[in-house]
């Protein structure tokens, strides 16, 4: 039975619980998310895999703890927390979209044990950089970025009160994502699927493209409709690639 740490209950929230075997997929959220993006994945997924939505701090009921903005403290933190729930009867699958993806690839270089898969969703590979600097806009500019994104219910945004709790956490993974830098090392072992909307301006194909560098397993890209939060306008479709990437990890051997 799975030991879970405080630490690791700060940072993982288990909606549905599921019984051994099952796999486990470990979804990380977006700048600005949290884990409860993730209820209606976990939900869809009930019987097939169990969801360990992250928390980061500084949001929700995390929301008095200082925020972190870099990415790799971020990943240290989130490997420590992971660690009572790997399993080698338990394939974990790791599942990130836009800021997540990235914290997702670099918690798969550091975990003790391999991940079955990584699923990288909404970002370009983590060589492929950009000159952003969104999180040194002022609030309004802030504001509008996440309007803009159409990732969060325009009617919270029409909230001020709303806003002033949203900004800093997105400011914050802003800013680790944009100062983001991709460390050389050793390819992945695990296979990589690449999720990406074919409007979304934070990537391009040729940028998602190049995650199979990343991996010296297989690689595999499905586009879908839309722009930088398409997997909300999908979430059947993408519920079902996710499962069919669970599916294949059944058998693949899970040591480094």
């Amino acid at each position: 039975m799975t030991t879970v740490s405080a630490v690791s209950d700060a940072w993982i929230r288990r909606f549905h619980p599921a019984p051994d075997p099952l796999p486990r997929l470990v979804a990380l959220p977006h700048a600005g998310g949290s884990a409860s993006f993730w209820f209606p994945l976990s939900a869809a997924l009930r019987g097939r895999a169990e969801v360990l939505g992250v928390q980061y701090p500084g949001r929700q009921d995390r929301r008095a703890e200082p925020l972190i903005d870099d990415i790799g403290t971020l990943a240290d933190h989130i490997t420590a927390a992971l660690d009572p729930w790997l399993d080698e009867e338990r394939p974990l699958v790791l599942f990130g979209h836009s800021m997540g993806a990235i914290i997702g690839f670099e918690v798969a270089r550091r975990l003790r044990v391999r991940p079955a898969a990584l699923i990288a969703s909404g970002r370009r590979a983590p060589d492929r950089r950009r000159d952003e600097r969104l999180h040194l806009l002022d609030d309004a500019g802030l504001a509008a970025e996440l309007r803009s994104m159409s990732g969060t219910d325009a009617s919270l945004l029409g909230n001020e009160e709303v806003l002033q709790m949203v900004l800093p956490a997105l400011r914050a993974d802003y800013r680790a994502i944009e100062t983001y830098t991709c460390t050389p090392a050793a390819p992945l072992q695990c296979p990589i699927t690449v999720l990406t909307g074919d409007t979304d301006p934070k990537v391009t194909l040729d940028e998602a493209m190049s995650w199979r560098d990343h991996t010296n397993g297989t690689f595999a890209l499905h586009s879908f409709s839309g722009g930088h939060f398409y997997l909300t306008d999908h979430q059947a479709a993408v519920t079902a690639r996710i499962a069919e990437v669970i599916s294949a990890t059944a058998d693949r051997p899970r040591t480094r």
